[in-house]
């Protein structure tokens, strides 16, 4: 009874051992899973704050039919901004402003918006300003107007502007 009561001990002490192990890779696995969320959560926020787009003057261009409005922003952010199609532009009369969508060969009346930068390498670099000008259907009637910029990540921003002296 001696040796099969010792070697039931062995067995034991042996499962235990192989059981605590187990538990702790799991832990260490885990923690690994946190931190790498966490990591990217943290990454995500830092690539948010780093774009900021500011709209520093809007107006409309009457004198093509139809009209236009041209949009200057600045990149206030610390990181360039390339992504165009990602960039919502909101811009119309005060409380109905309508979505366009980006478009490389915008035109007079196609509903979209196209943009030059500075330098004209179609990369918005920080401290850049580029030109936004946004093509309407149809023609552009209001007292008061607003435009807005919205990128899929990062900061953007509202503009009220007035409609141009006749």
């Amino acid at each position: 009874m001696g040796f099969s009561l010792t070697l039931s001990h062995i067995i034991m002490v042996i499962a235990s051992v192989c059981l605590a192990s187990l538990f702790s890779a799991y832990a260490f696995y885990t923690g690994n899973l946190v931190q790498n969320e966490l990591a990217q959560n943290i990454n995500n926020y830092k690539i948010t704050v780093n774009i900021r787009l500011e709209i520093v003057y809007a107006t409309i261009n009457d004198t093509t039919t139809p009209p236009h409005f041209v949009i200057y922003a600045k990149n206030t952010g610390n990181l360039p901004f390339s992504d165009f199609a990602s960039l919502d532009v909101y811009v119309g009369e005060y409380g109905k402003a309508q979505l366009y969508t980006y478009s490389k060969t915008a035109g007079l009346g196609g509903g979209s918006f196209n943009i030059s930068t500075a330098d004209g390498d179609n990369v918005w670099e920080p401290r850049e300003t580029a030109v936004i000008k946004v093509y309407p259907t149809g023609s552009v009637e209001g007292v008061v107007f607003e435009a807005k910029l919205v990128p899929s990540k990062g900061i953007g921003s509202s503009y009220i502007f007035p409609a141009p002296p006749s």
